[in-house]
């Protein structure tokens, strides 16, 4: 599917969004930037909350805004949820999921609420009152709402802004398996870089009310100069299976041949194909596997690249055995010490404290 937009607006001299571009919209998109780049605004006028004069909106083969012809929200069949929850608090939790769903009619539903429920693991909350939930509870039924209206789309705009970092660790994992398992496409609004690395498939970069480029998750982290990097540092996001934890709570990642270990994984990512974030300043890199050492991952990789240093220090881009990207981040010194070089096989070491899941 495709979103076509055409939208030029100005507040005054200090910000204009000129936008003209086409959106493939599969999984999940991010529109990423600094705050005040114009993310939010694109994202209201997709929804149809901000009629543009000469606006172009398009989904797919539907004509959103064209001309004199607008389509307002409640036709484009669009959920919404926003960085605080909009539930209504004289309603149940249950009656706030059956709100949507029941002015939804039955041609067009497409979900339920007993997968949503499940999916979103609030089936123990249908009773209980909007303010006897916590913050994390909250946006777990904004969004069972938003999807059960069974919309063709669903819009995010910083849905964890608002949250704890405890409680967006917590609700990460609901976030990652609702964008797997829902079928909705979603566009999310967010100036986070592990939330784009964690969930986005396609990254939208925003300056200044300008889209800069459109990239896969993958080509925006392969690049050092990534705007994903710019506050937080390189990362990379590793894709696999979160097996059972043993007795010690540490859980298997990934396939035999790059099994890593993860501990303190929560319930819900378990059994599950979750993404792991690893910050490569956390990664060390040795010529032998190392013996004797608290260190758990050993993880034998291939340097790929090394880019040119900076600040006297060097990223090292390596390809695991099962074709997965790790950046290493280590100082010149240690690149002329080891003599580092493409093509050359070597250990990651990780500590599984480093571990974001």
């Amino acid at each position: 599917m495709i979103l076509q937009l055409r939208a030029l607006l100005g507040y005054g001299e200090s910000f204009q969004l000129d936008v003209d571009r086409d959106l493939p919209i599969a999984g999940v998109t991010a529109l990423f930037g600094r705050s005040g780049c114009g993310k939010t605004t694109l994202l209201r006028i997709i929804a149809g909350l901000e009629r543009v004069p000469g606006a172009v909106v398009r989904f797919d083969d539907q004509q959103w805004q064209r001309g004199r012809e607008f389509v307002p929200l409640h036709r484009r069949r669009i959920g919404l949820v926003f960085q605080e929850h909009s539930l209504l608090p004289h309603l149940s939790v249950k009656d706030n999921l059956l709100y949507g769903y029941r002015r939804t009619p039955e041609t067009l539903r497409r979900l339920h609420p007993p997968e949503v429920t499940a999916m979103l693991a609030i089936e123990d909350l249908l009773d209980r009152r909007i303010d006897q939930l916590s913050g994390g509870q909250r946006q777990r039924v904004s969004l069972g709402r938003a999807l059960l209206i069974s919309p063709q789309l669903l819009l995010l705009d910083e849905p964890m802004a608002a949250l704890d970092t405890q409680t967006k660790r917590e609700i990460m994992p609901f976030l990652s398996r609702m964008a797997a398992e829902s079928g909705v496409p979603i566009i999310m609004v967010s100036h986070a870089p592990d939330e784009v690395e964690r969930l986005a498939d396609r990254v939208v970069f925003m300056q200044n009310g300008q889209i800069q480029s459109i990239e896969t998750l993958q080509q925006a982290m392969a690049r050092p100069d990534s705007p994903l990097f710019e506050d937080a540092g390189a990362a990379s996001v590793l894709e696999g299976r979160l097996g059972e934890p043993g007795e010690d709570g540490v859980s298997p990642f990934g396939p035999p041949e790059a099994r890593l270990w993860v501990p303190n994984a929560t319930a819900e990512a378990t059994n599950r194909s979750i993404r792991l974030r690893i910050m490569a300043r956390d990664i060390s890199l040795s010529l032998v596997d190392p013996q004797q050492i608290s260190i758990q991952n050993h993880l034998r990789v291939t340097i790929e690249q090394i880019y040119p240093p900076k600040n006297h220090r060097i990223l090292v881009a390596c390809r695991t055995a099962d074709g997965q990207l790790l950046l290493a981040e280590v100082t010149s010194r240690a690149v002329s010490q080891l003599g580092l070089k493409a093509g050359q096989d070597v250990y990651a070491l990780i500590k599984s404290v480093a571990f974001l899941a």
